[in-house]
């Protein structure tokens, strides 16, 4: 295994770990900002307002997108297996 070897094996898990984390974290920084826009709106500053949307709406983009994230964790397992076998 050379250098190159190893940077693709980093290339490819940076690449999972944004496609499996994206979506919830783009959900929750979606919603916060649209709960945080709400409150400044209505000057209503409840902590537990900020939070329970951004729990749901993080649970809501986890379960739509588990198909993804396991392709996509598949892909890179398949690509570690074959540089293993490789060695």
């Amino acid at each position: 295994m050379n250098e190159g070897d190893v940077v693709e094996v980093l290339r490819g898990g940076f690449y999972a770990v944004l496609m499996v984390s994206g979506p919830a974290l783009l959900a929750a920084l979606v919603t916060g900002v649209g709960v945080g826009l709400l409150q400044a709106l209505t000057q209503v500053q409840e902590m537990t307002l900020a939070n329970i949307p951004k729990i749901a709406a993080t649970m809501i983009a986890i379960m739509l997108f588990l198909p993804l994230s396991f392709a996509t964790l598949r892909g890179f397992m398949e690509q570690i297996v074959q540089l293993i076998v490789g060695i």
